[in-house]
């Protein structure tokens, strides 16, 4: 991976299978803050051989797509979210309290009713499982203190900055685990200092800081305005960006193009690597590589190629298989006609 120019990977989930789950009815609901059993189409007691099985596929279809940094594709997860925050001890999840969403309508969410505690690691058998079955570089994601403070209702807390630096106790003890269960690049995923900037200057940097202290590991963070399946509308620009600049964290994965970023400021971020969204998850349609290399160009002259990770803008959770399968490939295709070009001095 160190030796590839423009590398290219998932931002973390893949396409689970319609025999897995059904996806009609994870397409019918915003993404679940509470267990979601019922969105799986297999009996308990065969779920994790066949949540397996299609981890096995999406590590298949990344390898045969060409992708260079490989991940579990979040097969066993009904949201990239919920598996981890509803292990934690201190929450109520038999019965749930209620929260806004980004998009303004009322969740089902954890409740707090004590202090947040990691009470076992949560996804290092699915860090092993990976690192068991491919020989590429390998990247897991664990959702970040900030984001799962506000996908909770509070009911312990009078301080909602201890409550934020409790839930990133419990990440870093998550993220250490996964570095010694063999991961070469752990990211949190905080869609909400995007959603809820003012919160996130106040005290989400510093839950992300705390997440990271002692971490010795290659760390990212992605930040984006929701799943394009359910946020149809896009900013133009980041309310919660250039502030990470100031982190501890190794790489930021961001949207660039169904918003059709102002790519300049990522002259915003010097030192970071970014993970460059080159893929719009808003239109099944699949990009021709032409359009993907265009889409990293736009980068360039901001960011080295160096320091650059071509993936799409986001999860393909929700996108049909064949057609995350085909985003793919020509994303791959499209960092290949730009790593050409680059090895010829023609960028």
């Amino acid at each position: 991976m160190k030796d590839v120019l423009l590398p290219t990977s998932l931002v973390g989930s893949y396409a689970q299978p319609d025999w897995l789950i059904d996806r009609k009815k994870l397409a019918g609901r915003f993404p679940p803050r509470v267990r979601a059993r019922e969105l799986w189409r297999i009996a308990p007691e065969f779920l994790e051989e066949a949540q397996d099985d299609a981890t096995l596929l999406a590590i298949r279809d990344q390898e045969r797509a060409g992708l260079d940094i490989i991940t579990d594709g979040e097969q066993r997860r009904e949201s990239y979210s919920n598996r981890f925050a509803t292990a934690l001890e201190g929450v109520d999840i038999a019965n749930p309290g209620t929260a806004l969403d980004r998009s303004g309508h009322s969740n089902p969410v954890p409740r707090i009713v004590g202090k947040i505690r990691r009470k076992q690691p949560v996804e290092v058998r699915d860090v092993e499982f990976l690192r068991a079955n491919t020989s590429r570089a390998i990247k897991i994601t664990v959702p970040g203190p900030f984001t799962m403070s506000q996908q909770a209702q509070n009911d312990f807390y009078k301080d909602e900055q201890e409550m934020v630096l409790d839930y990133a106790t419990a990440v870093n003890a998550e993220i250490m685990d996964l570095f010694a269960a063999g991961a070469d690049i752990v990211q949190i995923d905080e869609p909400y200092m995007q959603a809820r900037p003012e919160k996130a200057r106040q005290y989400g940097l510093r839950g992300l800081n705390a997440a990271l202290e002692g971490v010795k590991g290659m760390t990212a963070i992605h930040i984006c305005s929701g799943y394009a399946a359910i946020i149809h509308v896009r900013p133009s620009g980041y309310s919660f960006l250039p502030e990470l600049a100031a982190s501890h964290v190794n790489q930021i994965s961001i949207e660039t193009a169904q918003s059709k970023l102002d790519c300049s400021v990522l002259q915003k971020l010097p030192g970071k690597t970014i993970i460059l969204g080159t893929l719009d998850l808003s239109d099944m349609a699949i990009e021709r590589p032409e359009m993907v290399a265009a889409r990293i160009r736009r980068a360039l002259p901001y960011v080295p190629a160096e320091r650059i990770v071509v993936a799409p803008d986001c999860g393909l959770k929700y996108l049909p298989r064949e057609v995350a399968y085909g985003k793919i490939r020509a994303m791959v295709e499209g960092a290949k006609i730009v790593r050409q070009e680059l090895n010829a001095g023609l960028c």
